[in-house]
């Protein structure tokens, strides 16, 4: 079928690259239409801004957005870097966010790159302004901190509620074909990816037929400590990454 003046071959895939930050074990990743090379970056870290543009130049692809699924509380993002180092690269958030960026978002909006695109969809619960990216053919999912390999991201703070991120899960993602690769925004012990119906299935927060008042007694007694770096990374992230001046 065509797109936009373009021939997308059955079978075809988004092209997909996984980069990895140590100190905040965040997942950054480079999505590309194979035929344009156009392309975004979701998730980007500041501090490895200088490696995804190598990255990105060695595929050489044009990178259009710089994405993120939230304002993360655990790195600041590289947003802001990547728009003084790639001209025309424009910033993207959800607008529930209430973070600053060129461009914002609301559930269903499609970010379109080449004759690709990745569709949102509001997965609120870890944040009020969470947002998941589902692949335009359906072949994976990016799901930021909202689901997790065998896990998620925790509900008590930015706005953050139990009973509306099982809402958002079981939803926008466990709806979504078993088959559907889950990259999530982080792991913390070398996983890359898995699956929606591997987490439906075995995820022993929200999967294994959970109901939604056992997945809200287990979040109400995790006993996290506090984010390490959140008191520099959420204002740094609600400015797009930019220095507070």
């Amino acid at each position: 079928m065509t797109k936009g003046g373009a021939i997308v071959r059955t079978g075809d895939k988004i092209g997909i690259k996984q980069l990895f930050d140590d100190d905040s074990s965040t997942y950054t990743y480079l999505l590309w239409d194979p035929d344009t090379k156009d392309a975004v970056v979701v998730d980007p870290v500041d501090i490895q801004v200088d490696r995804d543009i190598a990255a990105a130049n060695e595929l050489g692809l044009n990178l259009v957005y710089g994405v993120n699924t939230h304002a993360h509380a655990d790195h600041i993002t590289g947003t802001w870097l990547l728009k003084q180092k790639v001209k025309g690269l424009q910033s993207v958030i959800s607008e529930a966010s209430k973070a600053k960026a060129d461009i914002h978002i609301h559930h269903g909006d499609r970010i379109v790159f080449g004759s690709r695109y990745i569709e949102a969809r509001a997965t609120p619960g870890h944040t009020e302004g969470c947002l998941s990216y589902v692949a335009d053919d359906q072949s994976f999912v990016l799901t930021g901190d909202a689901l997790l390999i065998m896990g998620c991201g925790r509900t008590d703070f930015q706005g953050g509620s139990a009973e509306t991120l099982y809402e958002s899960v079981h939803s926008q993602i466990f709806s979504l074909p078993d088959g559907t690769i889950v990259y999530p925004a982080h792991d913390y012990k070398g996983r890359t990816q898995s699956s929606v119906g591997d987490e439906k299935e075995n995820n022993p927060r929200l999967g294994s037929g959970k109901t939604k008042a056992e997945y809200v007694e287990i979040m109400a007694n995790l006993n996290l400590n506090y984010p390490k770096h959140i008191d520099v990374a959420v204002p740094a992230n609600l400015r797009c990454g930019a220095p507070d001046v």
